[in-house]
């Protein structure tokens, strides 16, 4: 391989290599010892050398050396273990570089160029590898370092990968490179002496696209809520599509909801992400959705095979996925042939015989006294071992886990015990519900005890039931019975058809692979109802209002045995998962699992729906139902051109379908026809319900294209889908349709023929059956941006709605006030400690503050970082802006969980520019109370006065004699009549509770901040005299005060009274300021909170940087 040229002094030192071949500029030498006769003293003392050396040391047999005519130093540039290896290379510069070389006058141009050369050879070897980084190849850490230099980023904004790409300005192309990093996409180019570069935060990012036409070629278009920018000219287009959609999905999911969404840990630690890491996570994701596996599974080996298929008497080739519990097989093309094998069950994994026939075969043993056949492995060795490795831990565990339970069953009270329990008379129900204890569990299916049947139909009902019962045993007799049962196209015509009711709870548990769940956590459900049950909180308060609504129509629910079944399962799930706790739709999902599952049983299938088979979409905001309600728009464009035309705004739409993903369909058809989705949707997963929902919507498309409007088109679909039957309801009388009662002003709804749910479910199948899991994954990746930037837009509209009535800054200015403390919370993330943002998130959930209120908050260092740039009177002192900072920050956080909200920031601002005078200076005088002014203000260095501006003199205007004392007595005039019209406004307004007294240290503080806010001011003399007046006017206010209080104790002036009795109030303050009217309009002086946003933006980013990289290098 080559290599990156090293320098090697002695070029033949001990005598160590031999030289097999050579010419003017290059050695090709062989490693003495090798390649040799043994016995030679020379090879056997190398020999021993090399053996003694540890691994790293140890060198290649072969390498090829740079000389330089005339020169002591060689440089080795290549190596290798063989000599066929080392001979290719050789051969390369001989015939590529040697008949250069000759040209070079210069000798040391001869090596810099053969160097560069070599370089450029490492670096084209290593362009095609995924883990370029990781790797760490010269042309990767050419780019990290123009990455660093052009955009001053922080050392921890981790570079992922890079593109060579143009970006299209109008219809001009600027060439240049696509930086992809964890936070953010930046773009550089330099061309005809002009320089172009931005960089764009992942969070900014509210759309991705591919799109073409023009003179540009087929680009990625990205969209923010300023502009839109689009990059073509990729090398491979897709790979780079693909890689930025996930960063821009990853960060979102991060920064905006990262209690909500589901992230995988690796991608919880930025700067583990890499390049590689992004192609296995997406492979994992592909993986997890096809085989809907647990979201804790990791990926372990992807293989190319063949299973033996003994229904089919061949080998059938696909692919072999492993993970840490499971042993996954699909076809080549998708769902022709799934085969799930947990690890739980298998008992061996074998290797046979290698045959001409049966290469490479692996065989594979469950407890069910069947084996699997796979051929073909590649790697197969390796893959036997891992899996072993990976089965006999399981089984530790198992066995771990078996003697606990056991001791703790003989230990411990007995379990609850296990009932079916119900009852057909007409009791009283609350009577009855205290009958039945609230730990008790079914042990039956609800069922088979409450029937839904329709009058004259169940003579019908039965013969289908056994048919149907007869189909699927032979179909067990072939294909096999539980999880590892093969899934065909056969299985799905059965699945179609509907599974009876016999067998519903049975196969739902194999398709979901609930059933490997119940088995390993055996007592599991038992303890969470004992633990559960009796417990308050809002989610059982939820659970209550809505356990009458499920299914009310249906017998079993109608009872108490059913609603305390229903309670359980609700509660013990809430229970076991607190983050989505209990979220509306669940207590229908739950009612239809309970008819036809056990209640152990139900509970699983409820942990599969909501953690593996719907992910994200029982969380707080149901982010994965509109996740994929957008999907779902996007294939109606696709696949519906005509209909989506009709429907500009496909949001109609979708809001309808919402309660069709949200329930399966469960709650907008019949029972017996919803139940038959069900089914479809435990065996193909969500594809099922996105192929059924664009057949509803075909199925109606003249209708719906000849609506007249959005309710129209409402009692369309609605109508239709009421009107859905099933096998077991053909035979029966059709029922009234709920609007044929003359009044409809939708008469073609009423003449809609009914459909059949099994034929509706097949033509869905046949039309929309090449609609994959992969397309699915691939289209939430872009849509979740959508959907989580609209709610980010929410989330913003809110907040400024709320805290709009209560300041009086402009909308525009508090939209950007927003964005500013937003991108400051961010910037954090980005690269700075997040470990105190987290506990303070933490602590949030626990005391239950509102979504709203704890969405973005600053802590110290980042609002004294916006404070800096926003605050009008930051002056020039460093060290006492800081202080100041400090005390409003402490001011400010008035619950004390070290965090600032952006209501309470941004009533600051508006005290500072839009507050009346009393209000600002009311504000700066509570900045010197405690709890404020802390005991760290103490530092007697702080009492010094401040420097004055040395650019021009001061001058002190001395008052004669003769005019002090008619001044005196104009002060006492004014500030009496000024105390006094503060009374009266006081009264007028109904006022907080007085502010308390300040002594003379925190005045002597109030006074030094005033200094510190006049500093650099053009009048700044003029400021510090009449700041000189007013400090003495207050001083003598409060040795009056002083002196009274003294005098009032009966003692002499200073026997009772201690210096920290010195104390002034607010008016006295105030009423002394207003004496002096420069100082007054100096407070008064209107700033521009415009401009000073417009600057903060500018400089938010590029400072904070700068001032984290300095952190960053001190620790």
């Amino acid at each position: 391989m080559w290599l990156n040229p090293e320098e090697v002094l002695l070029k033949n030192a001990l005598k160590l290599w031999i030289t097999e071949r050579s010419n003017d500029f290059f050695l090709l030498q062989r490693r003495r010892g090798r390649g040799e006769p043994t016995g030679r003293i020379g090879g056997l003392l190398v020999g021993a050398l090399d053996t003694v050396l540890d691994s790293n040391a140890r060198v290649t047999p072969f390498r090829i050396l740079l000389q330089v005519p005339g020169s002591a130093i060689s440089w080795i540039i290549a190596s290798g273990a063989a000599i066929e290896e080392v001979n290719k290379h050789w051969d390369w510069l001989a015939h590529h570089l040697l008949h250069s070389l000759s040209v070079f006058e210069n000798k040391e141009d001869v090596a810099s160029f053969v160097k560069g050369k070599v370089k450029g050879l490492i670096a084209e070897e290593f362009r095609g590898r995924q883990a370029a980084q990781e790797d760490d190849p010269e042309k990767f850490r050419e780019a990290l370092l123009k990455f660093e230099l052009h955009f001053g980023l922080p050392s921890s904004e981790k570079l992922v990968t890079f593109y060579s790409c143009c970006c299209w300005k109008g219809r001009v192309p600027r060439q240049g490179f696509l930086y992809l990093s964890i936070n953010h996409m930046a773009f550089y180019s330099f061309l005809l002496g002009k320089e172009v570069k931005f960089v764009i935060p992942w969070a900014e990012v509210t759309r991705l696209e591919r799109v073409s036409g023009g003179l540009m070629t087929e680009a990625i278009r990205v969209s923010t809520r300023q502009r839109q920018r689009d990059f073509s000219m990729f090398l491979n287009l897709d790979e780079a599509y693909g890689v930025v959609g996930q960063l821009a999905d990853i960060a979102l999911r991060r920064l905006l909801d990262s209690e909500g969404l589901e992230l995988d840990r690796v991608l919880q630690q930025p700067a583990r992400i890499s390049k590689r890491i992004l192609e296995e996570q997406a492979l994992r994701e592909y993986v997890l959705a096809l085989f809907r596996l647990p979201r804790r599974e990791r990926l372990h080996e992807v293989a190319s095979c063949a299973v033996w298929t003994p229904h089919a008497r061949c080998h059938t080739a696909g692919t072999l996925y492993t993970t840490d519990g499971y042993l996954c097989f699909c076809s080549r093309e998708e769902g022709q042939c799934i085969l799930l094998i947990p690890l739980s069950e298998v008992l061996s994994v074998e290797k046979a015989e290698t045959t001409c026939v049966l290469p490479n075969p692996v065989i594979v043993s469950i407890r069910s006294k069947k084996a699997f056949q796979f051929i073909e492995l590649q790697e197969r060795d390796d893959l036997v071992e891992s899996l072993n490795c990976r089965l006999r831990s399981l089984q530790l565990k198992q066995s771990a886990f078996r003697r606990s339970t056991h001791s703790r069953r003989t230990s411990s009270c007995p379990s609850p015990y296990y009932t079916f329990y119900y009852d057909t008379g007409c009791s009283d129900e609350e009577e009855i519900e205290e009958q039945v204890l609230r730990n008790t569990v079914n042990s039956e299916a609800l069922m088979t005890a409450f029937h839904h049947n329709q009058p004259g139909t169940s003579n019908n009902t039965k013969n289908m039931e056994a048919v149907k019962e007869r189909l699927w045993e032979d179909h067990f007799t072939e294909f096999g019975r539980g999880v590892h049962m093969f899934r065909t196209e056969k299985v799905q015509r059965l699945v179609a058809m509907g599974i009876p009711e016999s067998l519903r709870g049975e196969l739902w548990m194999t398709f979901s692979d609930a059933s490997s769940d119940l088995e390993s956590h055996q007592g599991y459900y038992a303890s969470l109802v004992h633990k559960s049950m009796g417990q308050s909180s809002l989610a059982t308060e939820e659970i209550e209002r809505d356990l009458h609504r499920s299914l009310p129509d249906h017998p079993a629910f109608q009872n108490p045995t059913g609603i305390a079944a229903l309670r359980r399962v609700l509660t013990a799930y809430a229970h076991r998962n607190p983050k989505i706790g209990y979220c509306q739709s669940m207590n229908i999902l739950a009612s239809v699992l309970l008819l036809y599952a056990k209640e152990e049983d139900a509970f699983w299938l409820l942990v599969a729906v909501c953690e593996r088979m719907l992910p994200d979409y029982f969380n707080r905001r149901v982010i994965g139902a509109q996740v994929d309600q957008s999907v779902f728009e996007q294939l109606i464009r696709e696949r519906l051109p005509e209909l989506a035309e009709h429907f500009p705004d496909l949001s109609t739409l979708s809001s309808v379908s919402l309660s069709w993903f949200l329930t399966i369909f469960v709650s907008v058809m019949p029972f017996q026809s919803a139940v038959c989705v069900v089914d479809w949707f435990f065996f193909h997963g969500i594809k099922a319900i996105f192929q059924l929902g664009l057949a509803v919507l075909e199925a109606n498309a003249s209708q719906l294209s000849t609506s007249i409007d959005d309710g129209q088109a409402l009692m369309v679909l609605t109508g239709f889908l009421e009107r859905v039957g099933s096998e077991d309801s053909s035979c029966s009388e059709p029922s009234p349709a709920p609007h044929a009662d003359g009044n409809s002003s939708v008469p073609d709804v009423a003449t809609v023929d009914q459909a059949n749910i099994t034929d509706l479910i097949n033509d869905a199948y046949e039309r929309f059956g090449d609609l994959t899991v992969r397309k699915i994954e691939r289209l939430r990746c872009r849509h979740r941006i959508q959907v989580l930037q609209a709610h980010e837009d929410t989330t913003k509209e809110n907040a400024l709605r709320v805290v709009t009535p209560e300041v009086s800054i402009s909308a525009e200015n508090l939209a950007d006030i927003y964005d500013l403390f937003k991108t400051e919370h961010f910037i954090s993330l980005y690269w700075g400690d997040i470990s105190a943002a987290a506990a303070a998130e933490a602590a949030s959930w626990s005391r239950g503050v509102s979504y709203l209120e704890r969405q973005y908050r600053l802590d110290r260092p980042q609002f004294k970082s916006l404070y800096g740039m926003l605050a009008p009177w930051a002056g020039e002192s460093n060290q006492h802006a800081d202080m100041l900072a400090n005390r409003t920050f402490t001011l400010l956080d008035q619950d004390h969980d070290s965090l600032v909200t952006f209501r309470e920031f941004a009533a600051w601002l508006d005290t500072l520019y839009c507050g009346e005078l009393n209000e600002r200076i009311k504000l700066l005088y509570r900045l010197h109370l405690r709890p404020a002014m802390t005991e760290s203000d103490d530092d007697p260095s702080l009492m010094k006065m401040p420097l004055v501006s040395t650019g021009r003199p001061l001058y002190v205007t001395v008052a004669s004699e003769s005019s002090v004392g008619d001044e005196e007595k104009d002060y006492q005039e004014q500030l009496k009549q000024m105390l006094q019209d503060l009374e009266v406004a006081n009264k007028e307004k109904d006022v907080e509770k007085p502010l308390q007294l300040m002594n003379q240290r925190e005045f002597i503080q109030f006074c030094k901040t005033l200094y510190s806010m006049f500093h650099g001011d053009p009048e700044e003399n003029e400021l510090f005299q009449a700041i000189a007046t007013v400090t003495s006017l207050v001083l003598q206010i409060g040795e009056a005060s002083h002196r009274d209080r003294a005098l009032g104790s009966g003692g002499p002036p200073d026997a009772s009274s201690e210096e920290g009795e010195w104390t002034v109030s607010f008016a006295q303050i105030l009423a002394s300021l207003l004496t002096e009217q420069i100082l007054v309009n100096f407070l008064e002086r209107p700033a521009d909170l415009t401009a000073r946003i417009a600057d903060a933006k500018e400089r938010q980013y590029h400072q904070r940087a700068g001032l984290l990289t300095l952190q960053q290098n001190h620790r």
